[in-house]
């Protein structure tokens, strides 16, 4: 299913941006762009929890965001938040106020994810080169680097420094001095210095700057002729004059230098401290600028969605080699567990139940990823690689419902009661288990004739005559499966029919 008109929301810590584009022939073109300047990250109190006035802020940037996008599909709409969200203890208890301010379901994305579209989004907004390129990112609260070729990112980082939190820390109240950008420069290095080997070995041709930081600097490098000649984008000679200029300025808002803009201002120097800091450990010389960042790296995303181009299967895929996954086991209980699903009902075409089986599908590639671990406790060993490794094209909620699919697929269903009675994943939970416990076998054998239907109370499982009583094994364990659900409050009630076909 494709749509003429996609949005993408960039929740960040310094601005909080939605692009509307619209597609012609696998292209995307912008058509509209709001930003607002919440500062999100400035509202990150020392217990790192949200205060109420950056709550209030967020919340009423998404109110005009969600008129906007009033009519578009779900499916159209994709929401990430970054950085502050993901640090901020209270983010669980924002989110779904501000998914009802929205309209649309917010996605807390990782460090390496939120790199991921960036570089995407950067690429498709310069000419197309053969070469490496190398694509940072200064964002309100995170800086993001990345090395990729064409369109296929090749390193991929997300260091915990950024405008907003490196302004709010080295220069309080506008103060500005040789001392002050110094500290801020060299505790960037610090955190550079993690990387710089690595992607100084792995090398590239042409530096590239994204998002508000870059573009910013550029401006003010270009348009007051600090950079040597007539030399566009970024210099280390026309950052060495912009810093000069700023000390010699005392405060930030006394800088008076054309180009300067009052929505970047407060979070100028932050910016330049961290870029300076990068020239400096990556031995760069000059930095072009890209437009397109992060929304439009979101918009491409979801336009391969559209084309089946998900990047969230060619990770399964990736996971399964890297964990040696049985493929033919995975597929037999995949499956199995899909057509189960199926047969339990709710509307196909649905884009909840559709996004259901994909789930379904994915937690049945991923449910013996643990066994590489050990093979005792395995599910808790694939929950917890689930939970915690990056995971390209996957926000952490997304994360976290594949995580508790797998912990769920055997022993004790007690450990998920805090599952919402009704919700959806129970039936998912039912659909993998029993695929995993009817393929136990795992010889390939085909599976008798069944049905599976939901009931008020739980679930109700038709099984070919006879058949149990030649599987003996099978039968304990469905015995104890039954007692599994039964102690959950749920009832799994085994029929033995003669059934003529599956239905």
């Amino acid at each position: 299913m494709g749509y003429e008109l996609i949005a993408a929301v960039d929740l960040g810590s310094n601005s909080f941006r939605l692009q509307v584009g619209r597609v012609v022939d696998d292209q995307v073109y912008p058509l509209d762009a709001i930003k607002e300047p919440v500062r999100l990250a400035s509202g990150l109190n020392a217990d790192k929890r949200l205060d109420d006035d950056s709550r209030q802020r967020a919340l009423q940037a998404l109110s005009r965001f969600g008129e906007r996008l009033r009519g578009f599909a779900p499916e159209a709409v994709r929401a990430v938040a970054t950085n502050t969200l993901r640090v901020a203890k209270n983010a669980l208890e924002f989110l779904p106020e501000a998914e009802r301010a929205l309209g649309f379901p917010i996605e807390i994305i990782a460090g390496r994810e939120e790199a991921r579209l960036i570089y995407l989004g950067a690429v498709h907004s310069l000419p197309s080169a053969q070469h490496k390129r190398l694509v940072v990112d200064i964002g309100g609260g995170s800086t993001e680097f990345i090395i990729g070729r064409r369109v296929e990112p090749q390193l991929m980082e997300s260091l915990y420094m950024g405008c907003v939190s490196f302004t709010m820390r080295y220069f309080t109240d506008g103060k500005i001095d040789k001392k002050r950008l110094r500290e801020a420069q060299t505790a960037a290095a610090k955190e550079i210095q993690g990387i710089a080997h690595e992607y100084r070995r792995h090398g590239w041709r042409e530096a590239v700057g994204s998002s508000g930081s870059a573009r910013a600097i550029a401006d003010l490098l270009e348009m007051n002729k600090f950079n040597p000649g007539e030399v566009a984008g970024i210099t280390r000679t026309g950052l060495d004059r912009l810093q000069s200029a700023m000390a010699k300025s005392g405060n930030i808002n006394s800088l008076g230098l054309a180009g300067l803009r009052a929505d970047r201002l407060p979070v100028l120097p932050g910016g330049v401290a961290i870029m300076a800091a990068v020239f400096d450990e990556l031995g760069l010389e000059h930095m072009t600028y890209a437009d397109g960042a992060l929304r439009l790296g979101v918009l491409y995303d979801l336009l391969g969605r559209f084309h089946h181009h998900d990047m969230r299967d060619a990770t399964v895929e990736q996971f399964m080699r890297r964990y040696q996954v049985d493929h033919r086991q995975a597929d037999r209980v995949g499956g199995t567990a899909v057509s189960i699903l199926g047969q339990l009902g709710g509307v196909p075409a649905s884009p909840e139940r559709e996004a259901d089986m994909h789930f379904l599908s994915w937690a049945a590639k991923l449910h013996e990823i643990g066994i590489s671990v050990a093979h005792n406790g395995y599910h808790k060993h694939g929950a917890y690689i689930l939970t915690f490794a990056d995971m390209p094209g996957f926000s952490k909620k997304d994360q976290a419902r594949l995580a508790l699919l797998v912990f769920g697929h055997r022993g004790k269903l007690e450990k998920i009661t805090a599952l919402p009675a009704g919700n959806n994943n129970w039936q998912l939970l039912f659909a993998l288990r029993l695929a995993v416990l009817l393929h136990r076998s795992r010889d390939g054998i085909p599976l008798p004739r069944f049905n599976v239907k939901p009931a008020d109370d739980g679930f109700v499982l038709e099984i070919q005559q006879g058949w149990l009583e030649s599987h003996p094994l099978t039968a304990v364990a469905l015995n104890e499966e039954i007692a599994a659900w039964q102690r959950v409050g749920h009832v799994l009630r085994v029929k033995q029919r003669n059934l003529t076909g599956r239905a």
